[in-house]
């Protein structure tokens, strides 16, 4: 009954939202008018914002010495950036804007296996009316679990299933399509879906920081 005098087990810190190259949660990018009005019309994205917050930022840590972030904007996509060697910014090997293209829902067991052993990874995928190559040499889905923070404060933990295909855009880009198989346990139930985004390399100059 005299549990207040009971000495609270401290809580262990949370780590705060990484950040790379200026991108950080609640920061901004501007990407690069003229370049995103002559790429659109060859990928599948119409409408892409110039300017974009990023409203969440998500980490995957493939290895010691690999990690991708994630910085998810509100238009409806994500900056991924892949550190190779360190977590500076002279370790960044590419940089791609990923755009969702859509949300599958997955009911009950026997669907989501399908997906795992069946659906991921294929030779190529259909979107859109285009035809997209796999990049990888794996017949199994990449597994990785990504951490997202949504504050300085609030986290989730969602493991994913992916996939990454290619078609070439036009002379000089490809366009990729990330199909990413997705689980969280919410409330001891598993909330399962597929979801489809296609994207493209940025450069150093193909986007500025402004916040």
């Amino acid at each position: 009954m005299f549990d207040w005098f009971k000495k609270k087990k401290p809580e262990t810190p949370l780590d705060p939202p990484p950040q790379v190259l200026g991108l950080k949660l609640g920061g901004a990018i501007e990407l690069d008018a003229l370049k995103m009005r002559l790429l659109e019309p060859d990928l599948t994205i119409e409408g892409a914002a110039t300017t974009q917050l990023i409203k969440a930022v998500g980490l995957v840590q493939l290895d010691n010495n690999t990690r991708i972030l994630r910085f998810y904007t509100d238009d409806d996509g994500f900056i991924q950036v892949l550190q190779d060697g360190g977590v500076d910014d002279a370790d960044v090997a590419e940089v791609k804007l990923f755009y969702f293209y859509e949300t599958l829902p997955v009911d009950g067991n026997t669907a989501w296996d399908e997906w795992l052993n069946h659906k991921v990874v294929q030779a190529t995928s259909e979107l859109d009316g285009q035809t997209f190559h796999k990049s990888w040499d794996n017949t199994a889905p990449v597994a990785m679990t990504e951490k997202t923070w949504t504050s300085e404060t609030v986290t989730s933990e969602t493991d994913q299933f992916i996939m990454l295909y290619a078609r070439e855009a036009n002379a000089d880009h490809d366009e990729y399509l990330l199909v990413s198989a997705e689980e969280q346990i919410l409330n001891n139930r598993a909330e399962r879906c597929v979801a489809l985004s296609t994207g493209f390399d940025l450069t150093p100059t193909d986007f500025k920081i402004i916040g």
